[in-house]
């Protein structure tokens, strides 16, 4: 049998991560936290992975990030995930120059805008162009957008 590898955690620790686990918006951060409070009860990895969902090499790794950062070292690092084809800051003046440039024809003002991109930037569809559009801050509600 492995060692037992359980936090000793403070009644305000404790309250912490009972209130994240009831009210946190992401539900992988409410899984950690679930993962530390049941550690902590003295549960083996393996019964914990079981649990939650995860392996027990990823709880003790999670446990171990916990006792390193605390709280916020449950939470997901920025940079994670698939990267977005559009970039608000960055193409939304150009998108929009090339919308109201073609106003009625979304199909042509996104050809116009890929004609501006640097080079070898990857393709944008349709759709994505759309709901990029219809998600700007401010957006005119007279603005059609569909061809």
């Amino acid at each position: 049998m492995g060692r037992k590898n359980t936090p000793v955690l403070s009644e305000t620790q404790r309250a912490e991560l009972t209130k994240v686990l009831k009210t946190g918006k992401s539900h992988t951060f409410r899984c950690r936290c679930h993962l530390i409070l049941l550690k902590a009860e003295g549960r083996t990895s393996k019964d914990v992975g079981e649990i939650v969902g995860l392996c027990n090499v990823s709880v003790n790794s999670w446990l171990k990030r916990y006792n390193e950062e605390g709280i916020e070292g449950l939470l997901t690092k920025p940079g994670r995930g698939r990267k977005p084809s559009i970039r608000q800051e960055e193409d939304q003046e150009a998108i929009l120059e090339a919308v109201k440039a073609n106003r009625q024809r979304i199909s042509m003002a996104k050809a116009e805008w890929e004609a501006q991109r640097a080079e070898g930037a990857k393709p944008v569809g349709r759709e994505a162009l759309r709901l990029f559009l219809k998600a700007l801050p401010g957006r005119r509600s007279g603005a059609d957008t569909s061809e």
